[in-house]
């Protein structure tokens, strides 16, 4: 059996980015930044309590993400591929990624958005991936399987033990509304930025007036449930948008309904459901364990706040970044500024 990592097996790029030594073998403790952190499987951890609402999300997506098999379909990884494509455009050519830029992913999951939007990037960058929940083993994993370099740690991304405009780059894909404060994050991590460094990020977009009932109904009811038992409560629901998508059913709503807030024309069923209702994911290539996963995604953290384009716009503005690309969609605002130097 081959001995946890140590850090002498961490690259001297990611040791430059903390302002303490780390711990080096299994089991080390160490103090960075004024907290505890210990050495534990290989990865750098902090010891820390957070939020109670925090250590909801951290179980609730170390659960998700370790179950591989609902996320790792090709069908899943093209749709989530052509997904952040769509909104950030293909940032692994962008010419402000220089070689040896550090790029932090902020919130990394199992890396699934990481390795999608950097695959063709990571061989000539610095890609290190935080997270609160043991989806940071995950992610170190499937780097490992793909053949490509990346460095991974867990730590609350609101208190990251680096130093002041160490990064090159910050991607932070659907994390920072799942924190106690949606601009409190990114007011914590605007700083880890060089000067001209860039901030990529996506957060959930507010609904319409039912949809926000339903979303808080549900997730309240998700708290009080372990994360197996929230995933096989969220099932019937999954299967319902299911029937809806596979109908192909389209409808013609005749008026704005502006007390809903349910535009006008033609809308297929399902969708009418999805964005008006409830969140019931459905796509004809996915199966239900995939749709689930989405579903319970969404529905499972305490944390999960939603945001309108004009906080967004607010939040950039006074943090300094320069929005370089903005795009708005029904389910969220995409983020791609340059902070000012």
């Amino acid at each position: 059996m081959s001995s946890p990592a140590s850090s002498k097996s961490d690259p001297a790029w990611f040791q430059a980015l903390f302002p303490a030594p780390l711990p080096r073998a299994e089991g080390d403790k160490a103090v960075i930044a004024g907290r505890n952190y210990v050495r534990k499987n290989g990865l750098v951890r902090e010891q820390e309590l957070v939020s109670s609402a925090q250590k909801q999300t951290e179980e609730t997506f170390g659960f998700k993400w370790k179950r591989r098999d609902t996320f790792e379909s090709p069908a899943s990884l093209t749709r989530m591929r052509e997904w952040l494509l769509e909104r950030y455009s293909d940032v692994a050519k962008a010419p402000w990624l220089k070689d040896g830029a550090v790029v932090l992913d902020a919130g990394c999951g199992a890396g699934m958005s990481g390795l999608e939007l950097f695959r063709e990037a990571l061989p000539r960058i610095h890609y290190v991936g935080a997270d609160i929940s043991e989806a940071a083993d995950v992610a170190a994993q499937r780097f490992r399987e793909a053949g490509v370099p990346g460095a991974f740690f867990q730590a609350d991304l609101v208190k990251l033990p680096l130093k002041p405009h160490s990064l090159d780059a910050i991607f932070s894909e659907g994390v920072l509304h799942h924190t106690d404060s949606t601009f409190g994050a990114i007011k914590a991590l605007a700083p880890l930025l060089k000067p001209g460094g860039h901030f990529c990020f996506y957060v959930y977009k507010k609904k319409g007036p039912i949809r926000e009932f339903t979303d808080d109904y549900i997730r309240d009811k998700m708290q009080v449930v372990s994360p197996q038992e929230g995933w096989d409560l969220m099932m019937p629901l999954t299967k319902l948008g299911k029937v809806l998508g596979d109908l192909k059913l389209e409808i013609e709503v005749p008026d704005d309904i502006t007390l809903l807030e349910i535009p006008k024309g033609k809308v297929d069923i399902q969708r009418l459901f999805y964005w008006h209702v409830f969140k019931a994911f459905h796509r004809p290539d996915f199966t239900l364990d995939e749709m689930n996963h989405i579903n319970f995604d969404w529905y499972a953290p305490a944390n999960a706040y939603r945001q309108t384009p004009e906080q967004v716009r607010a939040w950039c503005a006074e943090i300094g970044l320069e929005v370089e690309r903005e795009v708005v969609e029904d389910a969220g605002i995409t983020i791609v500024g340059r902070l000012r130097g």
